[in-house]
């Protein structure tokens, strides 16, 4: 699945279907979202989760 946002930019991200995704893909993704947006990893974390 491919997810855009126009927020800060253009900015694409492409998302496995899957029931699972291995850790080193979600960091990927994380990361990638976490860069586009300016923030550390960490802080995307916290706005995700809490």
């Amino acid at each position: 699945m491919r997810l855009t946002t126009q927020r800060n930019g253009e900015h694409h991200v492409t998302v496995p279907l899957h029931a699972s995704i291995k850790p080193g893909t979600l960091n990927g993704i994380l990361r990638d979202m976490a860069e586009h947006h300016r923030l550390e990893r960490s802080e995307l974390l916290r706005m995700l989760f809490e």
